[in-house]
């Protein structure tokens, strides 16, 4: 049983509560595993088509738990390094699920919960939520965060935020590209479900296969490799099942066989 998280499943799109509102959503030892995992059989579920992350309460995560940081301060080297690599694991499995995953995020962002953000693909924010980089202020830095947050936000704004620490607004946080849609409070689950409607509507297979190619195409050199791999995919991809269905029932004008499920 989740301590940490609540899950609920309707239909095929699955919602990630972060469920420590007392600490803000901050992150244990605890909170960090069962991410881990969620993201990890949620991942092999072949009928999910998408996962809504939320949080309850005011913030949507505030980095690292007082009482975590305290047992840190007294690790050693080795000890340090393990606990490390369990949160990039957790960030890793999540950043890796082939469902695509909508960030709800109602409210301030602070440290590794920005690098929750940052592993999503698709943001909506309150206009009210903040962002902050904040590690750097306690002598440390978003080491296991920062590939994710670096692909989001970009080179320049990460060398800034990083080293700064400074707290930026929601809107700042979608004209650098780490947030998509930024609402009032009232709209944020109009817009939610917006998307994820979106997003479910399209075939399974082909949005799961768009969701990699990104990742594989993103800033790699366009060589005559990568061309034809590119090909190869379309290929694959006209010759399957959900391909054929879907180009014919367009040019039958009808509905796909996935929206009468």
């Amino acid at each position: 049983m989740s301590t940490c998280l609540t899950l609920t499943r309707h239909g095929a799109v699955a919602r990630v509560t972060l469920n420590r509102p007392d600490v803000r959503n901050a992150f244990n030892e605890t909170l960090i595993a069962e991410l881990a995992t969620t993201f990890t059989e949620l991942g092999q579920d072949a009928g999910l088509r998408a996962i809504v992350l939320a949080a309850e309460g005011k913030a949507f995560c505030a980095g690292a738990d007082l009482n975590w940081m305290k047992a840190m301060a007294g690790y050693s080297w080795d000890e340090n390094h393990a606990d490390a690599t369990k949160l990039a694991d957790m960030l890793w499995a999540m950043y890796s699920c082939p469902v695509p995953v909508v960030a709800r995020v109602q409210g301030d962002v602070y440290a590794g919960g920005v690098g929750l953000v940052a592993c999503a693909d698709i943001v909506v924010a309150v206009d009210t939520a903040g962002f902050c980089l904040s590690e750097a202020k306690l002598g440390l830095m978003p080491a296991t965060i920062a590939p994710y947050v670096v692909k989001a936000l970009g080179e320049q704004a990460s060398r800034r935020y990083f080293i700064t620490a400074e707290r930026f607004a929601a809107d700042e946080a979608r004209r650098l590209g780490l947030v998509h849609e930024v609402v009032a409070a009232d709209a944020l689950d109009t817009k939610v479900d917006e998307l994820v409607a979106a997003t479910t509507a399209n075939g399974p297979a082909a949005v799961r296969a768009c969701k990699q190619l990104v990742k594989d195409v993103a800033s790699r050199e366009i060589t005559p490799a990568l061309r034809d791999d590119t090909a190869r995919r379309i290929a694959d991809i006209r010759a399957s099942a959900e391909g054929r269905e879907g180009v014919q029932s367009f040019l039958g004008k009808r509905k796909p066989c996935w929206l009468h499920g």
